[in-house]
């Protein structure tokens, strides 16, 4: 009796190929980074450490000069990716890329995790006491239901 197997992708099945992680610049964020950089590490799996950059119409409005700023925290983040990749180097190998996408930052994971094919998503636990009453953006992942979202306190 033979069986056909179909030849679909499927999420997840030999360990993650590619591990989204969120990072705004918070500690949380930074954790979260560093041990996504660790299961990255043993399943020889490509990190993609994702900056969403907040859209803020109220503080453009007010003449804030809110992409300059965002694009600082954003040239900062990579500035300390790079910094502990380098030292790093030759200890542990790890495949890793930047990106950036623009919005909110739940809707943000969403899009770079459903861009990049990610087969694990990794956040900081939020640090804003808000996020009880509405929902944090850990929360909503999970609740999504769409990848396995590791939350890091």
């Amino acid at each position: 009796m033979t069986e056909q197997h179909s030849h679909q992708f499927e999420r997840g099945t030999d360990g993650p190929k590619v591990i989204v992680v969120g990072v705004d610049g918070s500690e949380s964020s930074l954790r979260a980074a560093a041990y996504a950089g660790g299961l990255a590490r043993r399943q020889h799996a490509l990190l993609a450490v994702v900056y969403v950059q907040p859209v803020m119409t109220t503080g453009a409005a007010l003449g804030v000069p809110v992409a300059e700023t965002t694009d600082e925290i954003a040239d900062d983040l990579v500035a300390q990716i790079r910094d502990a990749a380098e030292r790093l180097k030759g200890i542990y190998d790890i495949r890793w890329e930047f990106h950036t996408f623009h919005g909110d930052p739940y809707n943000g994971l969403v899009k770079a995790a459903d861009d990049l094919k990610a087969d694990a998503v990794v956040v900081g636990a939020s640090e804003q006491a808000g996020h009880r009453i509405i929902g944090s953006v850990a929360i909503r992942l999970v609740k999504a239901g769409r990848w396995p979202v590791t939350v890091v306190p």
